[in-house]
């Protein structure tokens, strides 16, 4: 791909002899002699240069306030200084909105100037500048620095690439569904991503979205350029999730061979999100509270604190409320992390939102798989309508991605569903049996809580019955009952 390099130099021998050997290095090169005709090129041609490589004094003005001009005009959004900055003190003015396209946006800045002087350099790299040097220059290292710009340039341009993706795909929006609930999500989402929050819960039951809902929180707020780190605190052990979370030194335990910068250094300046934070131990608990009120996090092994400045989003299918009050989870750290509080509704309670959700999905694993899935029959509607889908999202993912990866034609294949209660392959399940997803869709104790609905559910809510084919005592299946709000005959 051939790139742009913009020349402004106003002395014409100069810029003519750079504008032929770089367009014979491979550059496309414009030239300006002054800085109304860069400005016209940028802003009325809209050229886009990797790298604009400029005099520092040209006739009709200093080179340093007309960078500084461009690079306000496209560092900040128009409403950025409604948003507000971060949360913590030290970073109060920085406003690090995502950037509107316009040209020279991800450009490195060279400059070259045969009046140099040390407050010209010191301001030309305070504003951004990649280098300043004097005139005249030599030609091999001035090639030098050109490259190592471009390649800086290159980096910026496809990290903001990537980040204007992750806002279009993790907009309010893209929590889909048409029911009172998920409009009222993502009403709520829209209004969280304007606000500068320092932290958040997310609850819901395990499949409903909030790993989702955390994209969503980071990627269209004011943090869409720094960072989003993700941890599952249920996926690791004590001694590596402390190490993790906070890092180490070298010696600071058996087998910590260097450095390591903590999870909550690495997210400085964007989001930590905490996935099921209810698993975290208690001692852990205090130390993640500390980080939080101080802004301070210090190393394993470390002496000294350092600065961090970390949005953190916390997830839990668990009532952290309730544990707070049991004592099983710190009361002091749920009121610090409890600033907002976003619940997600499980699916059961929106079923209508199928309606989007399920064409979505086909879609998805059609693009994937090369499937031709078009057509839905009413009968496999009134099954995923009638499902209890006690792993929510999660499990209608599986469901669908399952039925299109088996499909022969553009008919959605139903007898590949295997709903549990609702029979489509003898040989997975029989009348007198209940199948269970084992794909991670559904967790143990809703597996627990389904077969012992089914089992009442079959034995007319009798508990002697059910217990009797469950092959348990009364007192067993009552108190499980109980511990899942069940209705049981009187």
């Amino acid at each position: 791909m051939i790139e742009t390099l913009l020349i402004i130099e106003d002395e014409k021998l100069l810029g003519s002899e750079l504008s032929r050997h770089y367009r014979q290095s491979g550059w496309e090169v414009a030239l300006a002699t002054n800085l109304s005709e860069a400005r016209e090129l940028l802003l009325k041609k809209k050229i886009e240069p990797l790298l604009i490589l400029s005099d520092m004094n040209l006739p009709d003005g200093n080179a340093l306030d007309f960078m500084e001009k461009v690079r306000k005009d496209i560092s900040y959004t128009d409403d950025s200084k409604d948003r507000g900055g971060m949360t913590s003190g030290r970073n109060v003015e920085r406003r690090e909105q995502l950037p509107r396209t316009m040209p020279g946006a991800y450009a490195e800045w060279l400059f070259l100037t045969g009046y140099g002087n040390v407050p010209d350099s010191v301001r030309a790299l305070r504003l951004g500048a990649y280098d300043f040097l004097e005139k005249p220059c030599d030609l091999e290292r001035l090639d030098l620095l050109v490259a190592s710009a471009a390649r800086s340039a290159s980096i910026q341009r496809r990290v903001a690439d990537q980040t204007k993706h992750r806002h279009r795909r993790y907009s309010p929006d893209a929590y889909v569904g048409h029911s009172q609930q998920a409009q009222g999500i993502r009403q709520l989402l829209a209004k969280l991503t304007q606000v500068p929050f320092s932290a958040l819960i997310i609850g819901g039951e395990s499949g409903t979205g909030k790993g989702l809902a955390a994209r969503i929180l980071h990627y269209g707020g004011s943090r869409a350029q720094q960072p989003m780190i993700e941890v599952n605190c249920a996926a690791l052990p004590r001694e590596l999730l402390e190490s993790e979370l906070f890092g180490h030194e070298p010696g600071a335990f058996t087998g910590a061979a260097g450095r390591h910068r903590g999870l909550l250094e690495q997210a400085d300046g964007g989001t930590l999100f905490m996935d099921e934070i209810g698993e975290m131990p208690l001692d852990l608990q205090a130390k993640l509270l500390k980080v939080i009120e101080d802004h301070k996090v210090r190393r394993l092994g470390g002496e000294k604190e350092i600065q961090v400045d970390v949005q953190i989003v916390a997830a839990s299918n668990r009532d952290l409320e309730k544990m707070a009050q049991d004592g099983s989870f710190r009361a002091d750290l749920y009121h610090r992390l409890s600033v907002f509080k976003l619940i997600l509704p499980p699916l059961r309670e929106a079923v209508e939102d199928l309606d989007e959700l399920v064409p979505l999905f086909v879609a998805e694993y059609n693009a994937k798989a090369g499937r031709q899935v078009k057509d839905i029959p009413d009968a496999v509607w009134s099954k995923l309508k009638a499902h209890y889908w006690p792993g929510n999202v999660r499990e209608l993912r599986n469901v669908i991605e399952r039925c299109v990866l088996f499909s022969d034609g553009s008919t959605f294949p139903g007898q590949w569903l295997q709903l549990p209660g609702q029979p489509s392959v003898e040989a997975l399940q029989t009348e007198q049996g209940i199948w269970l997803p084992l794909d991670g869709s559904m967790a143990l104790d809703d597996m627990d809580c389904f077969i012992i609905k089914t089992a009442l559910e079959r034995a007319d809510n009798n508990l002697t019955a059910a217990a009797r084919a469950l092959g348990a005592t009364r007192e067993t299946l009552r108190y499980r009952v109980r511990k899942y709000n069940l209705k049981i005959a009187d």
